[in-house]
């Protein structure tokens, strides 16, 4: 059962990193998991909840940053050490099948941190804004998406690491929610 689960793993990976090849996702999404092209708009996040929602949007910070800490220590500090799953990008047997699009890094594969960072983020500011601005469930949604599907994209993860790591931020996004509306200021 693993086995064929890991075989159909590394074929959609294929199928994604190879057969959707083209220059405009050659182009695009390198940029949208680079962490410095969303830089402007995580700034932009910090500044609106602070301005707008003064002592309220310093709970909502913080429980961002209490978001984003859970997701990358549990899956880059606990889970990816025990799985130690190689990345695609590392993986001897794909050597001659990888497309060099981004630095491949050292770190493991099991499960995506981009993914379940994204995912996190993205649930937990559903959850926060969802009443005053719909918008942001599909908007949000689409951003963890595209990140995550980038990431197998350029090679350096499997679907079965977004999708896990898409399940694991989305439970983190919950979690801390639920946390954030038991101590946000009621003002």
């Amino acid at each position: 059962m693993i086995e064929s689960l890991q075989q159909f793993d590394v074929e959609l990976f294929l199928k994604i990193h190879r057969g959707m090849a083209n220059p405009f996702f050659d182009w695009l999404l390198p940029l949208m998991r680079n962490r410095y092209f969303w830089a402007p708009l995580y700034l932009f996040i910090l500044i609106f909840c602070f301005v707008e929602y003064k002592k309220k949007g310093a709970y909502i910070v913080g429980m961002l940053l209490v978001t984003f800490a859970m997701g990358d220590l549990i899956a880059s500090r606990l889970i990816k050490p025990f799985v130690a799953r190689l990345r695609p990008c590392n993986e001897p047997t794909l050597a001659n099948e990888i497309i060099h699009r981004v630095g491949c890094g050292s770190g493991y594969s099991f499960p995506s941190a981009h993914a379940t960072n994204h995912f996190a983020i993205a649930v937990f500011l559903i959850f926060v804004f969802y009443n005053k601005w719909k918008p942001i469930l599909p908007i949000g949604l689409f951003w963890a998406f595209i990140i995550s599907f980038s990431q197998i994209y350029v090679g350096v993860h499997y679907p079965i690491d977004t999708i896990v790591g898409a399940v694991l931020g989305t439970t983190i996004g919950i979690f801390t929610a639920i946390i954030y509306r038991k101590i946000q200021p009621k003002s």
